[in-house]
């Protein structure tokens, strides 16, 4: 086997691994984009809860305030 055959083979082999690592990697950013993405819409909504719970008249303020532990 002559050096360019050899060399052709070396790099036939790097491209098949590189294309291996790319596809493995590609699965990997697609996996992170979903929980990225469901973890966005799961702040979006905790902000909504907040949003409603500040701006609704709260139960604990109409009670009133419990006297201190020394009476």
């Amino acid at each position: 086997m002559n050096t360019i055959e050899h060399r052709l083979m070396e790099l036939e082999a790097k491209v098949a691994f590189q294309d291996e690592t790319i596809d493995i990697l590609n699965d990997e950013i697609k996996v992170h984009q979903q929980l990225l993405a469901k973890m966005k819409r799961q702040t979006e909504l905790l902000a909504e809860k907040i949003k409603e719970s500040q701006s609704a008249p709260s139960m604990m303020s109409n009670m009133p305030e419990p006297p201190p532990p020394h009476y």
